[in-house]
């Protein structure tokens, strides 16, 4: 009897288990602070740039090999902002579209807008000028730092006493129309020990007296450079790059231990390693602002950090007032920073969500439709045994919701219009298996078994079945998911996470729901409205379903006495 209690309060240990498990994912919701899903791109409304590439010579086709690697790049710079459903896709023969959702249009043209090549200069000279119409203030923390000790570069903060090292102001000669400056590169690139030794000409340190920002400069890698801050505050006169940022192995923002200061880490290759060495040895020997590096992106200063001492090993750290935010964007633009081609900003477009949300609310209504009919259909078909299917659904539905708020939390998913309709397409797919389960309950009955024998034997020759079937629709949206591009993973992800639910909840709720309702008075014994009617099942003319009546004992016959 010991035994026989034990097994009979099992399906109902796994329910309760089950249902634990399902309240947990509820309070992990509450500790994540979010009850509502991310919505992707067509739902909530995101930003869309349209990127045009050439060649950094500004002549010729583009290579579809590097319009392909700069897509990559994008691509990884578009993923470290943090959210989900990125798209970074190539249009025609030379157009990268970037689709981003849950991101404000500021904030995605400053990490994308930033295509050009990744340079390293020289700072011959800098002056503090007014910022211009138009520009955007820079987050970049280029001023108020400390020098860094140590082996490490620091942030600069000092501003030159003069535009340059003769504290007189440069005359505004007049000078015979020059002959344009070069745009491409010449053959020989430069040695390092050419860069150190350069001296700015006549003409160039004229140009940069008369230089305002935004004024258009070629930005050539072998020549020099003049140039303003991403805010527009500071201009500069740079030596010919003297490290590319193709040589930039990783770049990191961290908080280095014993430290409470946000710093970023560079690491160069071996090549680039020596040179970068030989390079802050000289510069340690200068005075401000020529001990001074510029870090120049899309021909802009991102940062210029004055060194203190040499710096060997290849690995470099600029501290400066940065914050978290700070740093990791500017190690961001340094890791992917160097691309292959130039791009320009063609277009930038705010997708609106209106007509996502009515499409939205659309699927929501044709799912409630799907759903009313699929439990009208349990009703009518499995009458009180309807109950399963409903809080199959329910459960599942729940359990759902609840992953799709959480993966949103920790990874960034978000629910896109494909997504809900792979949401949708799992009621049917949580009521397939039920009905799997109960027609080869009917069948066992069929074949003379009482109700709970034909419970526990119907399970287990219809879990393969349920098995094999979603397998088949699991397999489907993995490789959907592999192949696939854009939007449509979203639906191969929710097919395939709903896919996996249904498993969970056909094994440990709907079974021993079953096994539980069978063993009542009102469902064991086949009661009407039940579901489990003799005659329901096709079992009229079988004994009683809750229990096989006991064999009559013989009677011995009465003897009379002596």
């Amino acid at each position: 009897m010991a035994t026989t209690s034990r097994h009979h309060s099992h399906p109902l240990r796994t329910l309760i288990i089950f249902l634990a498990f399902s309240i947990g994912l509820v309070g992990l919701m509450a500790l994540g602070g979010a009850w509502t899903p991310k919505l992707g791109l067509d739902l909530r409304g995101g930003t869309t740039i349209t990127l045009t590439a050439s060649n950094t010579s500004g002549q010729g086709s583009v290579d579809p090999a590097s319009l392909e690697l700069a897509r990559t790049i994008i691509q990884q710079r578009v993923d470290s902002i943090g959210v989900g459903e990125t798209e970074v896709t190539t249009s025609g023969d030379r157009q990268i579209v970037v689709s981003v959702p849950n991101v404000q249009q500021d904030e995605l043209v400053r990490m994308v807008g930033q295509t050009a090549q990744l340079y390293f200069r020289l700072v011959n000279a800098q002056e503090q000028v007014a910022a211009q119409p138009g520009t955007q203030p820079s987050t970049e923390p280029t001023q108020g730092a400390e020098p860094s000790t140590g082996p490490s570069v620091a942030a600069s903060t000092e501003p030159s006493a003069s535009p340059s090292t003769n504290p007189r102001p440069l005359p505004k000669l007049p000078t015979p129309v020059p002959s344009p400056r070069p745009t491409a590169p010449g053959p020989t690139p430069l040695t390092t020990q050419q860069v150190l030794d350069w001296k700015p000409s006549q003409r160039d340190q004229s140009d940069f007296a008369n230089f305002q920002c935004g004024d258009p400069f070629p930005d050539v890698s072998d020549q020099p450079l003049i140039t303003c801050d991403k805010a527009g505050t500071t201009k500069f006169l740079l030596s010919p790059t003297v490290i590319s940022g193709s040589d930039l192995v990783t770049a990191s923002a961290g908080i280095p231990q014993g430290q409470v200061s946000w710093v970023v880490n560079l690491e160069f290759n071996a090549t680039a390693g020596a040179t970068f060495e030989t390079v802050t040895k000289e510069l340690a020997t200068r005075t401000t602002p020529q001990n001074e590096f510029a870090i120049v992106l899309d021909g802009k200063v991102i940062s210029y950090p004055y060194v203190t001492k040499a710096i060997p090993g290849g690995k470099a750290e600029i501290s400066g007032s940065f914050n978290q935010q700070s740093a990791t964007e500017l190690a961001n633009v340094l890791k992917y920073g160097a691309l292959p081609l130039a791009f320009e900003v063609s277009s930038v477009d705010t997708v609106s969500a209106k007509l996502g949300g009515e499409q939205l609310e659309a699927g929501i209504i044709a799912g409630i439709i799907g759903l009313v009919l699929v439990v009208a259909y349990s009703v009518i078909y499995y009458r009180a045994l309807a109950l399963v299917v409903v809080s199959s659904l329910v459960i599942a539905f729940g359990i759902t919701y609840a992953f799709i708020v959480l993966l949103g939390q920790a990874m960034g998913f978000a629910l896109n219009l494909p997504g809900v309709a792979g949401l949708i397409v799992a009621i049917g797919v949580t009521a397939d298996s039920f009905i799997i389960y109960f027609e080869r309950i009917r069948d066992e009955v069929r074949d003379g078994r009482t109700l709970r024998t034909a419970i526990e034997v119907g399970w287990v020759r219809s879990r393969q079945t349920i098995l094999v079937a979603d397998g088949v629709s699991l397999l489907s949206a993995v490789v959907l998911f592999i192949l696939a591009i854009g939007a449509v993973k979203g639906f191969a992800f929710t097919l395939g996470l709903t896919t996996l639910i249904d498993l969970a909840v056909v094994f440990w709720f709907t079974k021993p729901l079953v096994s539980v309702l069978g063993r009542t008075k009102y469902f064991g014994e086949g009661r009407r409205f039940s579901g489990f009617e003799p005659e329901h099942l096709g079992a009229k003319h079988q004994p009683p379903l809750h229990r096989r009546p006991r064999p009559a004992r013989p009677v011995a016959p009465a003897t009379k006495e002596a």
